[in-house]
């Protein structure tokens, strides 16, 4: 008979793959800056096109942003500072 596995014990059986490891964090790291956008044009009660207005940028690339596209510091700094935030860099 085959033992039911949770998505967190796979996860932590995978992660000691490097190679997995590598990935998971690369695209962890560009899903967190996607949802940081998203919410926070959320909170500001704000549409897509609303953002890309302020922003001075195609409404296509909010969209492509929130979806986890690899886009450049450069517009990530567009959008938060429309929405009067910072992008704050960490390498740990």
């Amino acid at each position: 008979m085959k033992k039911d596995i949770s998505i967190d014990e796979l996860l932590e059986i995978e992660l000691k793959n490097p190679e997995f490891k590598r990935g998971y964090e690369a695209e962890n790291t560009k899903l967190a800056s996607s949802v940081a956008i998203y919410k926070a044009r959320e909170d500001m009660g704000w549409t897509q096109r609303e953002l890309a207005e302020k922003a001075d940028v195609p409404q296509s690339t909010v969209a492509r942003t929130e979806r986890g596209n690899n886009v450049s510091i450069e517009t990530l700094n567009k959008l938060a500072f429309a929405m009067g935030k910072n992008v704050e860099i960490k390498i740990s």
